[in-house]
């Protein structure tokens, strides 16, 4: 008899403990894992609170995968973001000119959407214009790293010379930080010198030729005083330029103010800009008509716009320190200027609320007084309205150009809140062609300043008549 056959089969009685022992094993060691994940977070969550290691590097990491989350997603289209807005009216060109209360002359300006400077006359017409993209600029490579493609570069603030040369700012659309450097072109675009360094916002000529730029970077340091401060932070410097584009000095910004008597305006950052504390956005050269009657500040001093604290100060850039600052009846401002009467005059983008005219406005502003002298605040009719951007420039006729860069208008305006003359951006954009550019600056300009050879090669302006022209319709 074979023994093995009449042995009964008990195979599956013991296969079972085997089995109840592996699915035992498999939740015990899931448990395990879903306790130690746990832990971990505890302890991550702990740490980033505390900030004990290896806290902030979470957070680092974590705000950087946001960001470039933010970049592939709100970015990958040059119609998101802030730079194109929804259009407010289907005008081109210019809509009004009143040429006996115009301040007649040429207008340049910059938009959003290309690397780009227009010269155009009282009718709209341009008569020269410079460009040149980034990667032209830059074609070895040597600007910023990784830059956006051209398409999301742009100019925004650049002035021009007698002799037709520009000097250009450019700003990478959804990039931080968004400062991309500054270019020096001839009249026929051609790179006299280049900046690498991260030039946002604006610039200032000084009597010398000298430029002064705001930069900005990634600061991971921490400032004794400032805990709350946390790194890593986007922070200002001043950078001053020898006329041929070399930098000869820098100065951290937010130190400076720290340290100075004005320090308190720094317990007035907003909790959600504390990653960006100051926003500088402005500078202006205090010139000798200027300093003439100013009493907070000397020629060669530079008056700064800090828009995250709502202040302004002036900064003397031989000491580099800042000798006087103070806040306004103005919220989140661009571009103020010292007057010749010793006023400032700035562009108020939140400071008129919610109101039929539009929530922004333009101030002269008598700082010995601490009053308002003047005001523009639009109409219901043509509301000025313009969240983030703007300036605003004061005419030797006592007039004011405006930049309502969120509408894509420029507006001149007389004492009288009259407008003299208004143009509307011809370039629409989007899928349905509704969308506008933002202006990034303007400057009216007077004809005679130019040297003969630039004026010569202009094409001839339109007499100043009065009829409204529909440029780019």
């Amino acid at each position: 008899m074979d023994d093995d056959k009449a042995r009964p089969d008990r195979s599956p009685s013991r296969s079972a403990p085997a089995e109840q022992d592996t699915w035992l094993d498999k939740l015990f060691k899931t448990l395990s894992i879903v306790a130690l994940l746990v832990i971990v977070f505890v302890i991550g969550a702990f740490s980033v609170v505390t900030d004990i290691f290896p806290g902030p590097q979470i957070q680092n990491a974590y705000q950087a995968g946001q960001a470039l989350y933010h970049q592939m997603t709100d970015y990958s289209d040059v119609y998101k973001g802030d730079i194109w807005r929804p259009q407010r009216t289907d005008a081109k060109g210019v809509t009004q000119y009143d040429p006996q209360l115009a301040r007649n002359g040429l207008t340049l300006y910059t938009v959003g959407t290309e690397p780009a400077a227009y010269l155009i006359d009282m009718n709209g017409n341009v008569v020269h214009e410079w460009r040149k993209r980034y990667s032209e600029v830059w074609p070895d490579g040597g600007g910023v790293p990784n830059p956006r493609p051209d398409e999301f570069i742009h100019f925004r603030n650049a002035q021009v010379l007698p002799n037709g040369d520009l000097i250009a700012l450019y700003e990478g659309n959804g990039d931080t930080p968004y400062g991309y450097g500054l270019v020096k072109l001839d009249k026929d675009s051609n790179v006299i010198w280049r900046y690498a360094g991260r030039a946002h916002h604006q610039f200032a000529i000084g009597s010398d030729g000298k430029v002064y730029a705001l930069i900005h970077g990634i600061f991971d340091d921490e400032i004794p005083g400032l805990s709350y401060l946390k790194p890593p932070r986007l922070e200002d410097s001043l950078v001053v330029l020898s006329p041929d584009g070399r930098e000869l000095q820098r100065t951290r910004l937010l130190p400076v103010i720290h340290d100075s008597p004005y320090s308190e305006l720094l317990d007035n950052v907003p909790g959600i800009m504390l990653g960006d504390p100051i926003h500088a956005n402005a500078v202006d050269y205090i010139d000798a008509a200027k300093a003439r009657n100013f009493a907070f500040g000397k020629e060669g001093d530079l008056l700064l716009s800090f828009r995250e604290t709502s202040s302004i100060g002036v900064f003397d850039p031989r000491t580099q320190k800042l000798t006087w600052a103070t806040r306004g009846p103005w919220i989140r401002q661009h571009d103020p200027d010292v007057l010749p009467n010793g006023d400032i005059a700035l562009f108020d983008n939140r400071g008129h609320f919610h109101t039929p005219e539009g929530e922004s406005r333009i101030l002269e502003f008598d700082p010995r007084r601490m009053r308002i002298a003047w005001q523009y605040t639009g109409t219901a009719e043509h509301p000025l309205e313009s969240e983030i951007r703007g300036d605003q420039h004061r005419l030797d006729n006592g007039n004011t150009l405006i930049s309502e860069s969120d509408g894509g208008r420029l507006v001149e305006v007389t004492r009288e809140g009259k407008i003299a003359w208004e143009y509307v951006v011809p370039t629409r954009g989007g899928p349905d062609n509704d969308l506008i550019p933002i202006i990034g600056w303007s400057q009216r300009l007077d004809p005679s300043q130019f040297d003969d050879e630039f004026s010569g090669g202009l094409e001839k302006p339109e007499p100043a008549t009065g009829e409204v022209t529909k440029a780019g319709a």
